[in-house]
């Protein structure tokens, strides 16, 4: 990438898609500039799948993109040239974003990246996707296949995290064991009976370690009360402290339990720290993308084991395919 080379990341909202093209800009070496983007209406969605089969980019089906419609006119009332400033590339993650990276790309002349796969699209016109391997993407030379979910944490923000997290707890931590608590899903189901017969297997195999867990914004009512009455070392029950001790978890723990259908904190525990990661299975019968996932995780040995989630070739190869036209225009304030 050159040195002036700039990323738009377009933005759905979701918090969880938004961290993963933060992390694929950064994956880039590239500053980036956040832009909320969504679709008019379920119809002009519907509609994108479409206009994008017959090469139509159409900015009008979003909003959000009115800065760039605008500066576009501007530039033609004055005849002006475009901007000069080469090495716009564009991301997004999730299917808020994919047509609408599309779009922005070809009005910028620059490439377009997204993570997930973008299914329903013409895949050949995306200079890069970044496709979980569990939706089982096609083999195509644009198509770079990754086993995680992308985690834009760093060094300084583990450290952050510890600190925050020492301030609130005193114990050892040289034999610190984690346990993360999520909730049900479609795919996952997560009741009372289930969860203590996974914390007393968890206390039984772990006799003298500082157990310590958080639960969720997803954890059911019943199932918290559960987990606050066990002898924990220390423990955050989401509904009544929004404190998130889970950076400071990745970074301590020798072993780390994740309910199975956190797909996002299994990447992260997968990714970071040096803890064996268990998932807890609490997953529904059947040949869905969890399961897909966890097995994946588990035969690759990130899950059942200690091994860490390194993404450097695919990036590396990420990089290639984005590398910016030199024609290339940044039509973002400030930059």
């Amino acid at each position: 990438m050159t040195n002036s080379a700039k990323a738009i990341v377009l933005t759905d909202g979701k918090a969880g898609h938004e961290n993963q093209s933060k992390a694929f800009a950064r994956a880039l070496g590239l500053d980036f500039q956040l832009v909320p983007v969504k679709f008019k209406s379920p119809f002009h969605k519907m509609l994108s799948y479409l206009f994008d089969r017959l090469g139509i980019r159409a900015v009008w089906l979003l909003q959000g993109l009115e800065v760039f419609n605008a500066e576009t006119q501007r530039r033609r009332e004055k005849g002006a040239r475009e901007s000069s400033q080469p090495g716009t590339v564009v991301i997004g993650t999730g299917s808020g974003t994919f047509y609408a990276a599309k779009a922005l790309a070809r009005r910028l002349g620059a490439k377009c990246g997204v993570v997930l796969y973008p299914r329903g699209y013409d895949l050949s016109s995306f200079d890069c996707i970044l496709a979980p391997s569990f939706d089982n993407p096609a083999k195509l030379p644009n198509v770079v296949e990754i086993p995680a979910n992308l985690v834009a944490n760093d060094a300084a923000f583990y450290e952050k995290g510890v600190a925050a997290f020492k301030e609130r707890y005193h114990g050892a931590t040289d034999n610190l064991v984690g346990v993360i608590v999520g909730g049900p899903n479609k795919c996952s189901t997560m009741t009372v009976e289930w969860m203590k017969a996974r914390l007393d297997e968890i206390f039984a195999a772990n006799n003298g370690a500082s157990l310590c867990v958080t639960t969720s914004r997803r954890t059911p009512a019943d199932v918290e009360a559960l987990v606050d009455s066990y002898p924990w070392a220390y423990k955050l029950i989401y509904s009544k402290d929004h404190f998130n001790p889970i950076p400071a978890f990745v970074q301590l723990a020798k072993k780390l339990y994740v309910t199975a259908e956190s797909t996002g904190m299994l990447s992260e525990a997968c990714t970071f720290g040096k803890a064996e990661v268990v998932a807890l299975d609490n997953l529904k019968p059947g040949p869905h993308k969890f399961r897909r996932f966890v097995e994946n995780l588990r035969r690759e040995g990130y899950v059942d084991g200690c091994r860490k989630v390194d993404l450097s070739a695919e990036f590396a190869r990420a990089r290639v395919l984005m590398e910016p036209t030199a024609d290339a225009h940044l039509w973002l304030s400030g930059a």
